[in-house]
């Protein structure tokens, strides 16, 4: 039988922090102010007061502007770990941590990490100024996507 040391620190976090939410919820309940008004009974959406029907059609540039701000937002999400991965020192090739590309067929992949004659193949290891270009790459199509959407006049709101 197993122990639960592992695990223990892990489960005393969920109970305290469903005891907390919970605890937080009661008391906002019980010590809150309890006036109700039919102004707070409003639906109410971004800021605004409800005027027209919830049905009503939205202007496509509305959703041009939301697909461009996606776009652009997913690419933060693939710079940080590109940045990150830049930012660390290069790695020698006698160090066999680092991911290998074989040039062939491989037989032995500790062969290949070491790179000994046995195999025949020489690794290939990608190198930052590679990974720099192919970054650079992402951010130049990025680019001209915006100067695309500028251009067809996406971001000026009627």
């Amino acid at each position: 039988m197993q122990t639960v040391g592992p695990v223990l620190p892990v489960l005393l976090f969920v109970i305290c922090t469903a005891v907390l939410g919970l605890g937080l919820l009661v008391a906002a309940n019980l010590l809150g102010p309890k006036r109700s008004s039919s102004v707070k009974r409003m639906p109410y959406e971004s800021g605004m007061d409800p005027i027209h029907d919830t049905r009503r059609r939205f202007n496509v540039r509305f959703h041009l502007l939301a697909v461009a701000f996606l776009v652009f937002d997913v690419e933060l999400l693939f710079l940080y770990p590109w940045a990150v991965t830049l930012h660390r020192p290069a790695v020698e090739h006698s160090a066999p941590a680092q991911p290998v590309i074989a040039a062939g067929p491989a037989t032995n992949v500790e062969s290949l990490a070491k790179g000994s004659a046995s195999s025949g193949l020489e690794p290939l290891r990608l190198r930052p100024p590679y990974l720099f270009a192919g970054g650079m790459v992402f951010v130049g199509l990025l680019t001209l996507g915006l100067v695309y959407d500028w251009r067809k006049g996406i971001f000026e709101w009627r």
